[in-house]
């Protein structure tokens, strides 16, 4: 921390220095405390729009922070913006490999050590190749970022290649893609998945669970009944709340609970740079889901697939967000039997036509867990470790605002430190309720700074009632 606190005195005199900017919010980063290191990222891009490097660490953050989806569309934009910038290529090679495709891990990682040898990691490219991401062919030529929209992936073509039809590759070389579909068997293989995550597996969030029980798991367990109402079981549901509160999570046991296939969609997993092929994922995404009905078809950070309209400086992404809303409505298919959630950490910038009734028209608060939730939490994240001497109740007065993702951290500062211990002594060192007493002291609730945005829209704009839950938390009246 002197580090930092030397860095903050050098800025105080000369705060427009961009590379002192930049020195502070990796060091922050280095110590973890991402919504420092995001700040400072941003005011050096405040100072300097196209800095690369601090576009890198925003990204970066936001990975971190568990939005993966906006991390690579933004490292995509950064390298058709800056082609040759090696960092951006090769934080895109490791978010591939994070989400489990090494073929794109290989082809970035062979791009960024193509402009600067010195990021060549052996043990990296081991990890690639065991992900399954095998050498890929020479290009022969010059990688160019090709024109897309706003709402259209960084792809990337050979320019000698355009016409050759005698080129005994093209057929075999994915690598960079020129559009074409899909079918539902292959798409299948992507997304469809059994969940074996069901309620009794998620600790707390009661209130939560009997909301989805109501809307979501009586009218699909009670299919005749509800049709007597003129009720179809399906429909969709919006999950909004703080990050790390467990939106994936319940989502997950939704499916499990109903016993229900589960289809989780990225948003990276969607857009495509050629035109109408992102219309046609979507299209192809949801007849999977009807296919499985009855099914969960879940679109995580929701807000960036269907943003405001009124934001978009193209036409691109307009017409997808038409198109998701045809697919909702049902006016393409019928989706009985498919459910849709979405989960959000910002639903007021969601375009309005996706909340009227029909679409996701059933809105449910995921607060941060409450005392007995968080000690359910960590009674589960203590289990299969080598802990002693931790009591429930007193963590969990501890952990007051904690997310599950900030237990999570608690734990593994806490099981980080045990390990260093027990390295020099060569046996097991338990982790004692002590050290996670003090780790919880070191974690900062990441909920509090969603809760003072959330805050100023549900006073002043919450003309539809949506975030009267989120009144109701923080106790209080309009």
């Amino acid at each position: 921390m002197a580090d930092i606190e030397s860095l903050k005195q050098a800025l105080a005199v000369s705060p427009d220095n961009v590379p002192l900017v930049l020195l502070l919010a990796k060091a922050y980063l280095e110590n973890f405390s991402l919504d420092d290191a995001r700040e400072q990222f941003e005011r050096a891009l405040e100072l300097d729009a196209d800095n690369l490097e601090a576009r890198v660490g925003v990204a970066q953050i936001l990975e971190l922070n568990g939005k993966t989806s906006e991390a690579i569309l933004r490292l995509e934009q950064l390298c058709q913006e800056a082609p040759e910038y090696a960092p951006a290529w090769m934080l895109r090679c490791k978010l591939s490999l994070g989400e489990g495709d090494g073929k794109s891990a290989r082809k970035f990682y062979e791009k960024a050590v193509a402009i600067l040898p010195a990021l060549a990691d052996a043990d990296l490219l081991k990890r690639i190749e065991q992900a399954g991401g095998k050498k890929t062919p020479e290009t022969g030529g010059k990688i160019t970022p090709q024109a897309s929209g706003d709402w259209q992936a960084g792809a990337y073509y050979d320019p000698e290649a355009d016409g050759d039809e005698d080129d005994e590759d093209e057929d075999d070389d994915d690598d960079f893609p020129r559009g074409g579909g899909s079918s539902l068997d292959e798409l299948e293989l992507d997304f469809v998945e059994k969940t074996n995550v069901n309620f009794a597996k998620v600790g707390g969030m009661d209130s939560v669970k009997e909301d989805i029980r109501m809307k979501i798991l009586y009218p699909l367990q009670n299919k005749e009944l509800f049709e007597a109402y003129g009720k179809k079981a399906g429909g969709g549901v919006l999950l909004y709340g703080p990050p790390g509160c467990g939106k994936t999570l319940i989502s997950r046991a939704t499916a499990g609970e109903i016993k229900a296939k589960f289809l989780s969609v990225g948003l990276h997993q969607i857009l495509d740079m050629w035109i109408g092929k992102s219309e046609e994922k979507l299209h192809e995404i949801f007849e999977l889901a009807r296919r499985h009905a009855p099914s969960v078809l879940f679109f995580d950070e929701v807000d960036a697939l269907a943003a405001d309209r009124k934001d978009m400086r193209t036409s691109a992404g307009r017409t997808l967000i038409n198109q998701f809303l045809a697919e909702l409505d049902g006016n393409i298919a019928e989706n009985e039997g498919v459910l849709v959630l979405g989960a959000t950490n910002a639903p007021w910038h969601l375009d309005s036509a996706f909340l009227r009734p029909g679409r996701f028209d059933r809105l449910i608060f995921v607060p941060p867990p409450d005392d007995p939730a968080r000690a359910q939490i960590i009674k589960i994240m203590a289990e299969g470790k080598p802990v002693t001497g931790m009591d429930l109740d007193a963590l969990a007065k501890r952990t007051k605002d904690f997310s599950g993702a900030d237990i999570k951290a608690m734990f593994d500062q806490a099981v980080e430190a045990a390990l260093a211990e027990a390295m020099k002594s060569g046996s097991i060192v338990p982790v004692t309720g002590k050290q996670l007493a003090k780790t919880a002291k070191q974690v900062k609730p990441s909920t509090r700074k969603w809760f003072e945005s959330a805050k100023n829209y549900a006073l002043y704009a919450n003309q539809s009632g949506f975030y009267d839950d989120v009144l109701e938390y923080l106790g209080i009246n309009k």
